[in-house]
């Protein structure tokens, strides 16, 4: 793990029986899961292949060996995924998505760089899929290991199972339940941000880069989880640039509202307006969410409820200095009445992975 980043020393790890929890986990009534595995068969639609779905859940002391062995499964060539808990207004979970296959050892190489953190904090799950053959491992928000596999993998998969010492039991947590009451779970993020440390946030970012990732959405459209298409909205955005005179070390984070009935929109937006500072050559977008209107700053406090057309409202250039070697940690603060991707609540065990593809 690179030294900048830091899990907190205060957290002490919950345990329900002999299942160890991660340590992002603080409070929580469940009952403890069997460990072990569920299978069941998936018919595959369209050009997709039958499956087995594998949803193999072990306590923290015995997660590793898994993962490396269900890693094992994957081709030379993967996609990774990650999904986390969402700022947007619109919507509970972003999913981010590999713009193309990238070398299995690439992804393994970050995996094991951040693993740490990834086993531990709770409102994030990450995987890698692949079609040559149909293989996706994924480890859930709460490290449960979904595996997907041709049917003519099935042998192999429960030979490894086994060999770990794991059998296929009815259930592991109670997964005929859809989510996870509030009062069932109390989570805390387990990065130390003291010192100006990063945060999941900043992770997020990294990952991002690493994977080549990009958030799994329509694009041209803006619906919420339901498919209801939003019509305008309000957008917030963060953007790093640095200066377009060359010196290292310089530059800004720009932050911006305004109204879009798109993706594509807002950050033709931001395009338009960056064009009126050539000082500053856009480097990447930290963040992109649409904002409720109850939730907009006070700033925009005279701005009509219902908009028909696309707008920047608010242009803000937060300059960071030539001390630093880059961006500093002290990004702008989040929109009124959001919260950070560690504050939404994580699914079911075992509800997430599979294949991603486009919406």
């Amino acid at each position: 793990m690179p030294d900048e980043f830091r899990i907190r020393q205060d957290l002490k790890r919950l345990v329900l029986g002999d299942y160890q929890l991660p340590l992002g986990v603080r409070e929580t009534n469940l009952a403890p899961p069997a460990q072990g595995f569920t299978v069941r068969f998936q018919e595959g639609k369209g050009d997709d292949p039958d499956t087995y779905l594998f949803h193999v859940v072990v306590g923290h002391d015995r997660l590793r060996a898994l993962i490396d062995a269900a890693f094992n499964l994957l081709p030379k060539e993967v996609t990774p995924v990650v999904e986390i808990g969402s700022r947007d207004a619109y919507r509970m979970v972003d999913v981010y998505l590999g713009e193309e296959p990238m070398p299995l050892v690439e992804f393994l190489r970050t995996w094991y760089e951040f693993e740490e953190i990834l086993l531990e904090d709770v409102t994030i799950g990450v995987g890698a899929n692949a079609e040559e053959p149909w293989v996706d491992v994924f480890i859930d928000t709460w490290k449960g290991v979904v595996i997907s596999i041709p049917v003519e993998l099935r042998d192999e998969v429960e030979a490894m199972l086994a060999g770990l010492g794991l059998t296929e039991v009815e259930a592991t947590w109670n997964e005929l339940e859809d989510s996870i009451d509030d009062e069932d779970l109390v989570s805390d993020t387990v990065l130390d941000t003291e010192e100006n440390r990063p945060d999941l946030e900043e992770l997020l970012l990294e990952l991002r880069e690493r994977w080549m990732l990009e958030l799994n959405i329509d694009r041209e459209t803006n619906v919420d989880e339901a498919g209801k298409h939003l019509g305008m909205t309000l957008w917030h955005a963060v953007v790093f640039a640095t200066n377009s005179d060359g010196e290292e070390g310089r530059g800004a984070n720009i932050v911006l509202w305004m109204t879009a009935g798109s993706l594509a929109q807002a950050e033709g937006l931001i395009e338009d307006a960056l064009l009126d500072h050539p000082e500053l050559v856009f480097e990447s977008i930290y963040t992109m969410d649409r904002v409720a209107y109850d939730d907009r700053p006070n700033s925009l406090g005279s701005l009509p409820p219902t908009r028909r057309r696309a707008g920047m409202h608010e242009l803000t250039i937060e300059p960071w200095g030539s001390v630093t070697d880059g961006p500093p940690s002290d990004l702008p603060q989040l929109p009124p009445g959001q919260s950070p991707a560690t504050g939404s609540p994580p699914q079911l065990p075992g509800s997430s992975g599979g294949q991603v593809g486009d919406n």
